[in-house]
């Protein structure tokens, strides 16, 4: 698969919001001279953090629907280790856990490759949550089974079933779009990452009032309403990378922002549960793959069947 000519321009646009953003983040700490503001070394960690994504996607998009898969493959291993890492699993588990990481994640993935939908659609929330129960009931460890099966089946709904199905775009057949289903992965994850840092900048700005103090308190409605209005703004403007008309854009934008922030209130409420900050510190600045991904998880599957329900054959 070729990028698209559309995709020269949306990698000038992207690199030059980095430019401005990384010019604006050193001249913020160059005015802070050596007092420490960790509000300011966090900003240019996480711009820094976003060159090192932006380029690692770059790359897997020279290579194609091989690259891609294989950078959301990697993506949903390191999201599965730290969600698996939170959780209390016993010797029994083990068997269980090894086919989650080496069965039903690669055979995800490869079922993806092959564009093979009727299986991929249903292999993990139909057979592997039928079958991760038998391996761990085998174990004869009967102590809170439903319990801990049950965390290892939302590890694998969260971090590989939902994830894959950003890079299973690529395989929508929409009329006239042919070969150009990477500018809708890259719609999908400028849009909802967009929504995230406006939702954050409006919040700082604005916010005042708690969406839901107890779960996030870092989230407030100016936040969410600023973020999101002017997200699906942004993918309004971005309607010529998709095969959506403007308003069909906008109205795609607002979907995937809303279930993206609704998705990061879920992650947020798992985090508060296991008594946790971040889910990892993989990505620097950010915090963990699933820090990164959390909004993703959530907007990707929606994503994927509203552009499969309404426009494909």
């Amino acid at each position: 698969m070729n990028a698209p000519p559309e995709m020269l321009w949306l990698s000038f646009g992207v690199a030059g919001v980095l430019i401005v953003a990384t010019i604006v983040g050193k001249t913020l700490a160059w005015r802070a001279g050596e007092c420490a503001n960790p509000v300011i070394d966090n900003l240019n960690q996480r711009i820094f953090a976003w060159w090192v994504m932006v380029a690692l996607m770059a790359v897997a998009f020279v290579f194609g629907k091989t690259g891609v898969v294989l950078l959301f493959g990697f993506a949903s291993f390191a999201a599965l280790r730290e969600f698996l890492t939170l959780t209390p699993t016993r010797q029994g588990d083990h068997w269980a856990l090894l086919a989650a990481f080496f069965l039903a994640l690669p055979i995800q993935y490869a079922l993806i490759w092959w564009e093979w939908y009727g299986l991929y659609s249903i292999f993990i929330p139909v057979y592997a949550f039928l079958i991760l129960p038998i391996i761990s009931v085998l174990s004869g460890d009967a102590t809170r089974f439903l319990e801990r099966i049950a965390f290892v089946q939302w590890a694998l709904m969260i971090s590989v079933f939902c994830v894959s199905h950003a890079p299973a775009i690529l395989t929508l057949p929409i009329p006239g779009f042919e070969g150009k289903q990477l500018l809708l992965i890259a719609f999908l994850v400028i849009v909802v990452q967009g929504s995230d840092v406006l939702q954050y900048v409006f919040g700082k700005l604005l916010g005042k009032r708690k969406v839901a103090p107890n779960v996030s308190p870092s989230k407030t409605w100016e936040g969410l309403i600023g973020g999101v209005a002017s997200a699906t703004a942004l993918g309004a403007a971005l309607w010529w990378i998709t095969p959506f008309k403007p308003w069909q854009a906008a109205a795609m934008s607002f979907v995937i922002c809303v279930m993206g922030f609704l998705g990061g209130l879920v992650m947020s409420a798992i985090k508060r549960d296991r008594g946790v900050k971040d889910w990892g510190r993989l990505i620097e600045g950010h915090g963990g793959m699933l820090d990164r991904l959390d909004s993703v998880i959530f907007a990707a599957p929606v994503f994927f069947h509203l552009t499969r329900y309404w426009f494909t054959p």
